[in-house]
């Protein structure tokens, strides 16, 4: 009744879908704004302490996402994002029985983050292999449910906290992940060179010698501009993400449960700012998708400074903050393939993903100590305009393309 191809069409696309909901469950990682005001009243610490346990998570997150590029060839994928999702659902398990913010930074933090770390590269990697005729396409829906994660997670995570507790709601969330994300990892497998073949697909990319290693990559100027640029985006994106609770209750004092439900629409943001800025930075040139970025995020910051706290200013700022965070998890992977190729595109993503984790420990740090130093946001939204600044003059310097 069915063609051998359009079975094996379906798995793939199966494998897809599997794929975006598993991305939903780690991508959890973003939904922490709606722990740390709880969190800070639980453990009795400050901006700067509550931010570190979703600063270390997303800095293990780079972290291990390096450190398993280099065996995903290796491996079963269905085995790696078993490991991945278990260490998520013991990082979350043990995040219930912190008694201060220190154990809450390596249970959830350490142990969490580096689960989020494996799992996440080998679903791309899948991704790209069962979609040869179709890569980026494919990898694209992947990242969506990282980004759409906030919209469902988020309301879950609020309704949890706001009846059983902070610490217990962390217990449930780790058990159902311990039970779901090895279900949802098991039909995983790469595909066979005949599953490939019936796609007819033939490479685009058939001159090695465009290709740049590891070792030559890192010694490019453009090198430089990208995972500079790459950490300055994600400083401000992770920073202003985890500030998205606090920005809405104390800043422009509305309720709680209206900042969350305000978060399904920054989610839709921050998922679409991938396949958006991965067109945009397929089209045209590097530099001005770049500057394009640092351009919209300094006029939202500068929407906040001058516009006061009406509630469309802050639907308004905060969703162009998680665009452009989406954006440059899909700027950064597109200029590595641009200017560095395919054939080594696995080692020199993983290297350039660690400015992801340097820009979450940059930008939480340095936010939760003017927070603290200055007890207001303004002097957040001037350092946000800043980093856009130096971004400019960086882009300007490294990328030449």
């Amino acid at each position: 009744m069915f063609s051998n191809k359009t079975i094996k069409s379906n798995n793939r696309w199966a494998l897809i879908v599997l794929g975006i909901l598993i991305m939903m469950f780690l991508g959890t990682v973003y939904s922490y704004s709606v722990f740390r005001v709880a969190l800070e009243n639980e453990l009795q610490v400050g901006s700067a302490k509550s931010g570190m346990p979703y600063m270390v998570a997303l800095a293990f997150y780079a972290l291990f996402m390096f450190f398993t590029s280099k065996h995903i060839e290796s491996s079963h994928p269905r085995n790696v994002i078993i490991t991945g999702g278990l260490l998520v659902a013991l990082g979350w398990i043990l995040s219930s029985f912190a008694t201060d913010i220190f154990v809450l930074t390596i249970t959830y933090g350490c142990i969490s983050g580096a689960g989020v770390g494996i799992a996440y590269g080998v679903l791309m990697n899948a991704a790209a292999k069962w979609f040869p005729d179709k890569k980026g396409f494919a990898v694209g829906l992947i990242l969506v449910g990282f980004g759409l994660s906030p919209l469902i997670t988020a309301p879950v995570a609020r309704i949890l906290v706001v009846n059983f507790g902070v610490m217990r709601a962390f217990f449930i969330l780790g058990v159902s992940f311990g039970v779901l994300l090895p279900v949802l990892a098991f039909p995983f497998k790469y595909p066979s060179c005949e599953d490939v073949s019936s796609y007819n697909y033939k490479t685009q990319h058939s001159h090695d010698s465009e290709d740049i290693p590891l070792k030559e990559m890192i010694k490019t100027m453009s090198f430089k501009g990208v995972y500079l640029n790459f950490t300055i985006g994600t400083m401000i994106g992770l920073m202003m993400i985890g500030m998205t609770n606090n920005v809405g209750v104390d800043y422009f004092e509305l309720e709680s449960l209206m900042v969350t439900r305000l978060m399904a629409i920054f989610a839709i943001f921050n998922g679409i700012g991938r396949p958006i800025f991965g067109w945009i930075t397929d089209r045209f040139a590097l530099r001005n998708t770049m500057i394009l970025s640092f351009l919209l995020i300094s006029v939202a910051a500068m929407g906040l400074i001058t516009l006061g706290n009406d509630i469309v200013v802050y639907i308004i700022t905060f969703s162009i903050f998680w665009f452009n965070m989406g954006g440059w998890l899909a700027i950064a992977p597109t200029s590595t393939l641009k200017l560095y190729g395919i054939k080594n595109y696995s080692d020199n993503y993983g290297l350039v993903f660690t400015a992801y984790g340097i820009g979450a420990i940059a930008g939480v740090t340095s936010s939760g100590i003017l927070l603290d130093f200055h007890g207001n946001y303004l002097n957040v939204f001037y350092y946000v305009i800043a980093l856009c600044l130096v971004g400019v003059i960086l882009t300007n310097k490294y990328i030449k393309t």
